[in-house]
């Protein structure tokens, strides 16, 4: 049923991507712009849902490890997901020393884990082992591919919103009969990337609530997540980690939380961590 609502939340995202390219498309070059923006749709749509896997990793500056790479982190995602009846997903290490985490990818057959520096330095055997449960339910719930294309959509719609804008500076808008007029292309400059950032909105606070409490489920336990969550909210307040506000809704907590960062950010926002430990620790995840 997950795997369903977030095909459907994937399609209307893309949906949504594809008609603005268009729309703005038109208003910069008339109906040659409308032609180039479906193209440019085509590209940036098929591009978010094929690739996004790879966008996140690079997005993190991750670096794919082995078993001998990174024993503790393999051994645990492997047991994981024998539990979980799931593919291996393929494992990445980043260097940031943030600690925090994210899956990526459009299937549990195409998803990958990633882990940076930071969360295996600081947390347990038995807190990692919550967070990768944690990831590993994103997997298995098939929502990382809405967050993926969500980040794509935010990214792809920012865009276009200087292309507009360039457009409107140097080409004029177009005329007015054919196109929509150097005031309609300023408008979607303005109003394009706060569109942006609702459709990012479509990852629902519901997302990560549900991703505890299957990974609570997966290893019989919410304390070791609840724990791993207080310790990586505490450092994420202080260690800064230069990641795009786009890709922020990937990891387990928000990485820009407590920095101050564009307006885009502030519709990034996961639920309150405080909420997701007393869900864990009052056991609302059995």
């Amino acid at each position: 049923m997950a795997g369903l609502k977030n095909t459907l939340k994937t399609t209307v995202l893309l949906a949504a991507l594809g008609g603005l390219f268009m729309g703005i498309g038109q208003l910069v070059g008339g109906s040659g712009g409308l032609v180039i923006g479906f193209g440019i749709a085509l590209l940036f749509c098929g591009g978010s849902y094929w690739f996004s896997d790879t966008l996140a990793i690079k997005a993190a500056r991750a670096k794919p490890v082995t078993r001998e790479e990174a024993p503790e982190m393999y051994a645990i995602v492997e047991d994981l997901a024998r539990r979980n009846d799931m593919p291996m997903p393929r494992l990445y290490i980043s260097a940031e020393p943030q600690p925090n985490a994210f899956a990526t990818g459009r299937s549990p057959s195409h998803a990958a884990v990633c882990c940076t520096q930071g969360i295996l330095q600081v947390l347990d055997q038995d807190e990692l082992r919550g967070v990768l449960a944690h990831e590993l339910s994103h997997v298995q719930n098939r929502d990382i591919l809405i967050g993926s294309v969500a980040a794509a959509v935010a990214m792809g719609i920012m865009f276009v919103s200087r292309i507009a804008m360039w457009g409107a500076m140097f080409g004029g808008g177009g005329d007015d009969d054919d196109g929509g007029g150097i005031l309609g292309v300023l408008a979607l400059v303005i109003l394009a990337p706060i569109a942006a950032m609702f459709l990012q909105m479509a990852l629902s606070r519901s997302r990560e609530y549900q991703a505890d409490a299957s990974g609570a489920h997966l290893v019989n336990d919410g304390e070791p997540l609840a724990r791993a969550l207080e310790k990586i909210e505490a450092y994420v307040k202080q260690v800064p980690m230069n990641v795009q506000p786009a890709q922020a809704t990937a990891f387990i907590i928000n990485p820009l939380t407590g920095r101050k960062v564009s307006f885009a950010g502030l519709f990034s926002s996961h639920p309150p961590t405080e909420d997701r430990i007393r869900r864990l620790r009052s056991g609302e995840w059995r």
